[in-house]
């Protein structure tokens, strides 16, 4: 085990309940003031999708469990709403999601596992039509360059998904996400 003893930070789950309550009523309140049958829309209608949020982005990671210690990503502050980006159409019409995350000493070896296993939760969890960036958070890693290379390589991340025990360790780690 490198980091023996992290820091632990205290989770609160009420402020962020109270923003996704308060985002489904804004969202249910739009609904009721108009019929589905009035004015029928087909499912890939890009007006008719539902932004993706930072919040919801953050409610998908933060529940995953660190490789090393049993404790999730956020009660460690590996991941936060303030490193997280949503971008749903760019100049070029492109869905972006990124997410930087800082691991908990600067010579962390979980680094890759760690971003590895946010990517994977993501690809799982959001629409096809989003690009997602996972990258450690500037200065934070000794080798977060390589490490940012290997985890926005596709091929690399379905090499690394082809191993049975890494994917078997991923899989623990967003298992309760």
């Amino acid at each position: 085990m490198i980091n023996s003893n992290p820091r632990i930070f205290d989770v609160s789950d009420q402020d962020f309940s109270l923003d996704l309550v308060e985002n489904f009523k804004s969202r249910n309140a739009l609904s009721k003031t108009r019929s589905w049958f009035d004015n029928p829309v087909e499912l890939d209608d890009e007006d008719f999708r539902d932004p993706i949020t930072v919040d919801e982005i953050f409610g998908h990671i933060r529940h995953i469990n660190d490789p090393e210690h049993p404790l999730t990503l956020e009660q460690l502050h590996v991941v936060n709403k303030e490193h997280i980006t949503v971008i749903e159409k760019d100049e070029v019409g492109l869905s972006r999601v990124s997410v930087q995350f800082t691991p908990t000493i600067p010579h962390c070896s979980m680094a890759t596992l760690i971003g590895l296993s946010i990517r994977v939760k993501l690809l799982r969890s959001l629409p096809q039509r989003f690009k997602i960036s996972v990258s450690i958070y500037p200065g934070t890693h000794n080798t977060e360059d390589a490490v940012n290379r290997q985890l926005n390589d596709k091929e690399r991340v379905a090499a690394a998904l082809e191993n049975s025990h890494l994917l078997d360790v991923v899989n623990k780690c967003v298992e309760n996400s």
